[in-house]
């Protein structure tokens, strides 16, 4: 009698290190895997031109693949065979190119092998998608309409849309960075809800929000009777998005303790939640977002080296608001559209109130621009915005900045970006008369979060509250 044997599936290893690439076809032999060994890209080809393949691990930095010749001729000729890259020498110009030529992942040596099956099996399990090695300007709208919550037209927008296509589809750790109030939450979330993860968990973890002595118990959970006041079993926030997506706001703010226990995590997918002896194994995607200058905390010695190049594979810089044209008329109509009442009358702006958008330099980016529009929806009494419905230094931002631009041309760029960022704090206390909690939701911050940025700028929040007023416990 006949039985259907299962082909096993076959992986090509592409590797100059002979221990790193015997120890691995054997240990992926173990695990009923049919591997294949090639020291350098040349006998790449010549075996793939020979032999079908489900899979390719390849290293970058080998003999002809210096210049990623491996990865993208590959991709260009067998687009069917998915790549997972493992390297030591990790960089993040060739991390980009290796997710915007299809990469399935990359991951850095040493890597565990727990991690390195993990990878394999999820690569294997998914079917294979067709890859466009460049973005044409013909893409552009069929990317506006997959990602409608991405507003503009501009050159940087229009790329940045190229970008969050191409990332979504792998399991890279991507780190997105930009000045307070330009949308890395909203960029972050784009790329989790067009991922192969869309249908788990898109987790939320506000690193400003985490006292130190709370960590591992957020994150991790904790079990009953692990310390005082844990009646009951608690899953953490990374067992809560298994399978998904936990976006760290504000990483630059982790201290280093905290540093280190994440770093664990993102290394073997695995932690041990607060009074158990049992560690729990998870498969979850990290994506990152900082106003903070890492590469600077790195060179400062703040911020950990090794938990920088994991997370920050994929770099996106996000452009200020200032930078993006007319993209700021585009973003006014949209929020206008969307926060206005359904019986509201108005219907637009004025000619002058569009030339006072165009004119502001927008230091609180696409945060400020939605809370002027709320505001000026409350305040118009026309079926039009006009200027008079604006704050004052929007109505008159020449004015405002004449008084400073001698002395702002005279200090750095980070500088000039503090003294905005002061300018926008004080204002914002000034209008909540210093209550922390409605200036911070206001921000979109969270009020330890609103400390943390008052205690850099070294703002008194005591000054702007009423005498006689009620202070807000904090």
């Amino acid at each position: 009698m006949n039985q259907s044997v299962t082909k096993p599936q076959r992986i090509l290893i592409a590797d100059d290190e002979p221990l790193y690439r015997n120890t691995t076809a054997e240990l992926l032999g173990d695990e009923g895997y049919e591997c294949v060994c090639v020291e350098d890209a040349d006998d790449a080809f010549a075996v793939l031109q020979e032999h079908s393949f489900d899979l390719i691990l390849s290293d970058l930095n080998m003999p002809g693949n210096l210049k990623l010749e491996l990865l993208k001729q590959g991709r260009a000729k067998y687009s069917h065979i998915p790549v997972i890259v493992v390297t030591g020498v990790p960089s993040i110009p060739s991390a980009i190119e290796s997710v915007r030529i299809g990469i399935a992942d990359y991951l850095l040596k040493p890597v565990k092998f727990e991690e390195l099956l993990t990878a394999v099996r999820r690569v294997l399990q998914q079917a294979p998608a067709p890859v466009k090695i460049n973005a044409t300007p013909a893409d552009v709208p069929v990317l506006r309409e997959k990602c409608p919550e991405i507003i503009g037209n501009s050159s940087a927008m229009n790329e940045l849309l190229d970008v969050v296509d191409r990332v979504a589809n792998s399991n890279t750790n991507v780190l997105i960075t930009g000045e307070s109030g330009t949308g890395k939450e909203v960029i972050a979330s784009a790329i989790h809800h067009h991922s192969l993860r869309r249908q788990s968990a898109f987790q939320v973890i506000d690193c400003t929000a985490i006292p130190e002595s709370l960590f591992e118990s957020v994150l991790f959970g904790h079990i009953k009777g692990s310390f005082t006041g844990a009646v009951t079993d608690q899953a953490g926030l990374l067992r809560a998005c298994d399978g998904g997506t936990a976006f760290l706001d504000e990483l630059g703010e982790l201290p280093a303790s905290s540093q280190a226990k994440l770093l664990r995590v993102i290394q073997e997918q695995t932690f041990t939640p607060v009074g158990d002896n049992k560690s729990v194994t998870v498969d979850t995607r990290f994506i990152s977002a900082t106003n903070r200058d890492l590469q600077a905390e790195v060179n400062a010695g703040t911020f950990r080296q090794d938990l920088f190049f994991r997370l920050a594979i994929i770099h996106i810089e996000l452009p200020p608001l200032r930078d993006r044209g007319d993209d700021v008329i585009l973003l006014a109509e949209g929020f206008l559209q969307k926060l206005r009442p359904a019986d509201s009358r108005i219907n637009g702006f004025s000619d002058e109130t569009i030339d006072c958008f165009r004119r502001y330099r927008w230091p609180g980016n696409v945060r400020e621009m939605r809370n002027v529009i709320e505001r000026a929806i409350t305040l118009a009494r026309g079926k039009t915005i006009h200027p008079v419905d604006l704050p004052a230094p929007i109505r008159n931002p020449a004015e405002e900045r004449n008084v400073e631009m001698s002395e702002l041309a005279e200090v750095s760029r980070d500088e000039a970006l503090d003294s905005a960022d002061r300018a926008y704090l004080t204002n914002l206390l000034e209008k909540h008369g210093g209550v922390i909690a409605s200036a911070a939701r206001q921000a979109g911050l969270s009020r330890q979060g609103m400390h943390k940025l008052l205690k850099r700028h070294g703002i008194d929040v005591n000054s702007f509250r009423k005498k006689g007023s009620e202070t807000e416990s904090i």
